[in-house]
């Protein structure tokens, strides 16, 4: 496959650090916690693993979506462990955690798609520590608005949920969702919580065009979206979609550009950008608001 093992030079990782990541290892698998740095196979992982950080996996490390992007195992997961709340709660204590991101599998199996689940460990970091941010990056619930509003009546801090790819390219990446669905997430999310941030990412690489990412940027704005990452495609094996193309830097620095001058309040474009990049730093400089 062109281009699958030649990355170019702006996509060369940091020096592996193995100190980093055994600790972190030790740490998630002595409380049979879960890392989306680890199932999705982050270029990051060792840079944040390094630094103390990670983001959270809740739900297991199995999915019931088959999305042609992602590298986390697709199957029938087990029932939801009701220590995992305070275990992530452990995990932010022994790391010391002022900013914290927490994701998820997706569980259509679950008739909350797991939304009271998200609700229980925001409330338990919060109670732990009520100066800590909580960041949640959710699933799309199948639409459920009660799911939904489960997870904005918490106190956490952002709301994130991304559209991933362009709307045309829906049926082979993300094949059970649907754009319009996360847009409307978005957008509610604003409506049963006036003011709460809300953030959303793309990946590019997939076959999208420039204008199509441009139209994407509008959509996201038009539901009040206000934080943006995008990032380069990387496929996880050769089993996964295919990698169309490298996205050179510049192209990156153009769509941050265009995402100011279209009212996002921040955009995190580069070609090693994910959703919880730096999401403590990307939070201070979109709202001038210290994490204590």
């Amino acid at each position: 496959m062109p281009g699958y093992n030649r990355r170019p030079e702006w996509l060369k990782l940091s020096p592996f650090d193995a100190a980093g990541l055994a600790g972190m290892r030790k740490l998630t698998r002595g409380l049979k916690l879960h890392t989306v740095c680890e199932s999705a196979r982050c270029p990051n992982r060792q840079q944040c693993f390094a630094q103390g950080t990670a983001t959270f996996m809740i739900l297991g490390n199995t999915c019931t979506r088959s999305c042609t992007f992602c590298a986390v195992e697709t199957g029938q997961p087990g029932l939801p462990d009701p220590c995992e709340p305070e275990n992530i709660v452990a995990a932010v204590t022994e790391l010391q955690l002022k900013y914290v991101v927490i994701t998820s599998v997706t569980r259509d199996d679950l008739p909350d798609g797991g939304s009271a689940h998200f609700a229980r460990t925001i409330e338990a970091i919060r109670r732990h520590d009520d100066t800590i941010m909580v960041e949640a990056l959710i699933p799309d619930f199948q639409g459920s608005l009660s799911a939904l509003k489960c997870v904005t009546d918490t106190s956490l801090g952002v709301l994130n949920h991304n559209v991933e790819t362009v709307p045309r390219l829906y049926p082979e990446v993300r094949p059970q969702a649907e754009y319009r669905r996360s847009l409307e997430l978005l957008r509610q999310a604003r409506a049963f919580r006036p003011g709460l941030v809300t953030k959303s990412g793309l990946m590019l690489g997939l076959g999208e065009t420039r204008q199509e990412v441009i139209e994407v940027m509008s959509d996201l704005r038009q539901v009040e979206c206000e934080l943006l990452t995008i990032g380069q495609y990387l496929q996880p094996s050769l089993q996964h979609h295919k990698l169309v193309r490298y996205v050179a830097p510049k192209e990156f620095e153009e769509y941050a550009s265009m995402g100011k001058r279209m009212g996002f309040r921040y955009v995190t474009s580069g070609p090693l950008v994910r959703s919880s990049f730096h999401a403590a730093e990307t939070y201070l400089l979109a709202t001038g608001e210290a994490v204590r």
